[in-house]
């Protein structure tokens, strides 16, 4: 049986070509690049030369970007080292209801800290209002954190006019871009962002391996001590291979893009309209707005999620119920509540996020045996009487 793995918002398959790349500094060039001698200054230099070109693809300087071990590290690093270094300034920080729980975990952990949150709401499509988010601003802010994308149901944010509105207050902009890089051309600086997290699993790249620009004159307080790796921002031996890896991942991503893209979404719109006919009282979250080209988010009425998931599982197909970092909690998603999807409707929600691997033939299977496996699972619900 082929397994058809359509959760490529949650991780993809490393590339062949990165593996490749990445050998040599696991099996001979595995010298510490914090190390004096000809094995360990190799490596070092490989890591600057990996630093170089991601920070080409964002216009940035090299100095710029800070390696970290994944997205979410990256959204710690970012969030705490902002307020803790300029708690002066002020002690009220900005996010929204929908964003990864790396970025809410935090705001939520800063309140226990002192601090004063604002969870921004955001409309039945996920966009955040910007007149709500302007008269949320006081004298006391110091900080937006806003993603890029949502990993849920791929929304895109007006990232340009949030940018400008916090450059224009003097507000610090944090992005999680982690769902964006590699599917975008994204330029912090003509963004107004101050700090962008991404990571590499998601543009098939290695896991264990992700990044932090950090705007040139901005402090970040020192969060990993023990070592003055990352120009003394990050303490810790460096992962040689992944970065040198991620670099990879991201060369192959930006010459593929368009491409890419292209082919994503026509996917993703041939199986939205060929579900939506074959199995009544479903629906599409955020359907008629910008998405992430791949994303679906699938709302099917009177069954459950972990169900639909289990049922196709022993199909060989992967799908997922929302975010993969919260995959273990069983309680309807933050994200579709946020938009206004009743319990019971959310709790009947799965995520479809189709990558480059992926080919129409797969899909029609998909369509087929979810239809199966709906009218199954409906025969069994008090609820359904059709």
């Amino acid at each position: 049986m082929k397994y058809i793995y359509l959760d490529n918002n949650a991780t993809t398959k490393i590339d062949n070509r990165v593996i490749d790349k990445m050998l040599p500094y696991i099996t001979e060039n595995y010298g510490n690049p914090s190390a004096i001698y000809s094995l360990g200054q190799k490596a070092k230099k490989e890591i600057e030369e990996a630093r170089y070109d991601i920070a080409s693809y964002f216009n940035v300087n090299n100095d710029e970007i800070v390696f970290t071990s994944c997205g979410s590290e990256s959204n710690n690093m970012a969030i705490k080292g902002i307020v803790n270094s300029y708690r002066d300034r002020g002690n009220h920080i900005i996010t929204t209801e929908i964003e990864h729980h790396s970025v809410l975990d935090v705001f939520k952990f800063l309140e226990k800290e002192g601090f004063e949150v604002t969870y921004l709401p955001v409309d039945k499509n996920g966009i955040v209002n910007i007149d709500v988010l302007k008269s949320s601003i006081r004298k006391e802010t110091i900080l937006v954190s806003v993603m890029y994308a949502n990993n849920e149901i791929g929304t895109i944010q007006p990232i340009k006019e949030i940018g400008k509105i916090t450059t224009e207050k003097n507000i610090f902009f944090h992005v999680d871009a982690v769902q964006v890089i590699g599917k975008y051309r994204i330029f912090p600086k003509e963004l107004g962002i101050d700090l962008m997290s991404f990571s590499a699993h998601k543009f098939h790249g290695p896991k264990g391996i992700g990044g932090l620009y950090v705007k040139r004159g901005v402090k970040l307080e020192k969060y990993i001590h023990g070592g003055k790796q990352e120009k003394n921002r990050r303490a810790g031996t460096e992962n040689v291979a992944g970065i040198i890896g991620m670099a990879k991942a991201l060369e192959i991503a930006y010459e593929n893009m368009d491409i890419n893209n292209k082919e994503e979404q026509e996917l993703r719109d041939y199986f939205e309209e060929k579900i939506l006919k074959a199995i009544p009282e479903i629906y599409i979250n955020a359907k008629n707005v910008e998405r992430l080209p791949g994303t679906t988010s699938l709302t099917i009425k009177y069954v459950e999620g972990e169900s639909l998931l289990l049922n196709l599982d022993m199909k060989g197909i992967a799908v997922s119920s929302g975010s993969a970092c919260a995959s273990s909690d069983l309680n309807a998603s933050h994200v579709l509540i946020a938009i206004g999807v009743p319990i019971g409707d959310a709790q009947g929600t799965i995520r479809i996020s189709i990558g480059k691997h992926n080919e129409k033939e797969e899909l029609d299977y998909v369509i087929e045996e979810l239809t199966k496996i709906v009218d199954k699972l409906r025969s069994l619900s008090p609820f359904w009487n059709n």
